[in-house]
C-alpha cells in the first residue's frame, strides 16, 4: 500500500469500529476500502473480519452498563453465534471464489435495505412483548445470523437487533449491547479460522485493527449523538459503491 492508501484504511477502521458499536454495519466502510486499495475480495473480507475484532472488544467495553443482568441470556446464545460463525467461515473457504462477488453483493444489498428500514423496524419492534431469553426461535435465528457473519460480516448486527427485538421484551440500548457481544463472538471465531487457513493481508489487518480499536471506543461513548440519518445515508452510498465494484470485476 502507498502511504495515502494506508491512511485511508486506518480511517476506514476508525469509522467501521465506531459504526459497528452503534449501528452494526461497519464492514460496509472497511470492506469497500480494502477493495479500493487493491485487495482481492476474499482476502479483503477475511482481513477485514480479523481487523474489526479489537474494535468489537472496545465497543463491548463501552456498553458495559447496558450488559448488566444479561449474563444468562448471552450464555444461552453464545454457542449459536460460535457454531454459526464456523459454518459461515467454512462456506467462505469452500465455495468457489467466483461465487463470492455475487453472494456478497446480495448480502450488501440486504444490509443496505436493513439500514434504511431500521428506524421503522425499531419502532414496530419496541411495542412487541417478548420473553426473557427468546426461546428456541431466537437461538436458531442467532445461529443463522452467525453463519451470515462468518461468511460476510456487514449487516449481521442489524439482523441480530431485529431478531432480539422481535423475541425479547427489552430496551433497544440493552439489545444493542447484547448484539455487540454476539457479533464479537462471531467475528472472533471467524478470525481464528481465517488466521489458520485463509490468505490474510496482515498489513491491512493491523491498520483496520488500530483504527477499529479507536472507533469502537469512540462509537460506544459518543455514537448515539451522531445524526442517524446522515450515518445511514453514508453507509448505503458506500454499500452501493461496493456492489458496483464487486459486480464489475471480471
Amino acid at each position: 500500500m502507498t502511504p495515502l492508501e494506508m491512511v485511508a484504511v486506518l480511517a476506514a477502521g476508525v469509522a467501521g469500529g465506531g459504526i459497528n458499536a452503534v449501528v452494526g454495519n461497519g464492514s460496509l466502510i472497511t470492506f469497500p476500502t480494502l477493495l479500493a486499495v487493491g485487495l482481492p475480495p476474499i482476502t479483503a473480507n477475511v482481513s477485514n473480519n480479523i481487523g474489526l475484532v479489537p474494535g468489537g472488544i472496545t465497543g463491548v467495553m463501552g456498553y458495559r452498563p447496558e450488559l448488566k443482568g444479561q449474563r444468562e441470556r448471552l450464555l444461552r446464545l453464545a454457542p449459536a453465534s460460535v457454531v454459526g460463525s464456523l459454518a459461515g467461515g467454512l462456506l467462505l473457504l469452500t465455495l468457489p471464489e467466483s461465487s463470492f462477488n455475487v453472494i456478497v453483493s446480495v448480502l450488501i444489498a440486504m444490509s443496505c435495505a436493513l439500514v434504511l428500514i431500521q428506524p421503522k423496524l425499531s419502532s414496530l419492534l419496541a411495542a412487541r412483548p417478548g420473553r426473557e431469553h427468546g426461546g428456541p426461535w431466537l437461538w436458531l435465528g442467532t445461529l443463522a445470523a452467525g453463519a451470515y457473519g462468518g461468511y460476510f460480516g456487514a449487516g449481521q448486527g442489524i439482523l441480530v437487533i431485529g431478531l432480539m427485538g422481535i423475541m425479547l421484551d427489552e430496551k433497544l440500548q440493552r439489545i444493542n449491547a447484547a448484539k455487540n457481544v454476539l457479533v464479537l463472538l462471531v467475528n472472533f471465531t471467524a478470525a481464528v479460522l481465517y488466521a489458520l487457513v485463509a490468505d490474510v493481508d496482515w498489513q491491512a489487518v493491523l491498520l483496520v485493527a488500530l483504527g477499529s480499536t479507536m472507533g469502537g471506543f469512540l462509537g460506544a461513548r459518543v455514537g448515539r449523538k451522531l445524526p442517524a440519518t446522515i450515518l445511514r445515508g453514508a453507509i448505503v452510498c458506500i454499500g452501493v459503491v461496493a456492489i458496483v465494484k464487486l459486480l464489475a470485476q471480471p
